[in-house]
C-alpha cells in the first residue's frame, strides 16, 4: 500500500515486504490548469484562430551529490544529459507539454551502481524559459513525486504539492538521502524563482 507523504516527512526506502529496496524510479507529474480559449489564444487569437500562448514546458532533473553538494555539471542529469555516466541514474526523457495521465517525467536510480561518493540525489522541476513566457507554478495543479519499486512497478509512496506557487519558477520536489548507511527519501516541496536550471544547481554547489 502506496503511503501518502506530507511536506519535511522523511521515509526509508524499502520494499513493501520490507526488504531492501535496489532499484527505483521517481515520477514526477503535474497539469496545466485549465484556461478558457479566449486566455489561451489572447483578443486577436480568439478572433482569428491562432494560439499565441505555449505550452507549460516543465523539466525535472536529479542532482547528485557528494557530501551534499552538486562538484560535477556531468552529475546534473537532465534532457540534455540522461544518462549518468556510472550507469546508475537514468532519465526517460522529456514531456514538452505535460500533457496526460499519470507521470510526465521518470528518473530511474539504480542504488547498487551508484558510487558510494554520493549520498544525495535531489530532483527538481523548472519551467523551460519560464520568465520570457510570464509562466509560473500558479498556473501548474496536480503536481506530485511519486517513489515507485522499479522491479516490479509497485507504487510504495506519493508526495502531492498543494501550496500556493503562484510567481515561482522552480521546484525542488524532494530527495532520496544516504543516513547511516540507509537510503530514504525526504518530501521537500520548496517553491523558487530560479528560472533555469543552472541557477537551481548553484543553490547546491
Amino acid at each position: 500500500m502506496s503511503v501518502n507523504l506530507v511536506k519535511g516527512q522523511k521515509v526509508e526506502l524499502k520494499k513493501s515486504d520490507g526488504g531492501s529496496l535496489k532499484h527505483v524510479m521517481i515520477g514526477l507529474g503535474w497539469d496545466a490548469v485549465e484556461r478558457s480559449t479566449a486566455e489561451k489564444k489572447g483578443f486577436f487569437g480568439a478572433l482569428f484562430g491562432s494560439s499565441n500562448e505555449p505550452d507549460i514546458d516543465c523539466d525535472a532533473s536529479a542532482l547528485l551529490c557528494v557530501n551534499g553538494k552538486v562538484t560535477d555539471i556531468d552529475d546534473v542529469i537532465y534532457f540534455g544529459n540522461l544518462i549518468h555516466a556510472s550507469n546508475a541514474v537514468r532519465h526517460a526523457g522529456d514531456n514538452l507539454t505535460g500533457d496526460g495521465e499519470g507521470d510526465d517525467e521518470e528518473i530511474f536510480v539504480d542504488l547498487l551502481k551508484l558510487p558510494s561518493e554520493y549520498d544525495r540525489i535531489i530532483f527538481t522541476v523548472n519551467i523551460y524559459k519560464a520568465r520570457e513566457r510570464r509562466q509560473h507554478f500558479g498556473m501548474i495543479r496536480n503536481a506530485f513525486i511519486r517513489i515507485c519499486d522499479a522491479d516490479n512497478n509497485k507504487e510504495l509512496m506519493k508526495y502531492n504539492l498543494s501550496e500556493n506557487y503562484d510567481d515561482m519558477t522552480a521546484l525542488v520536489f524532494g530527495e532520496v538521502y544516504k543516513n547511516n548507511g540507509v537510503w530514504k527519501f525526504n518530501a521537500i516541496g520548496q517553491a523558487t524563482s530560479d528560472n533555469d536550471l543552472s541557477a537551481l544547481v548553484r543553490r547546491f554547489s
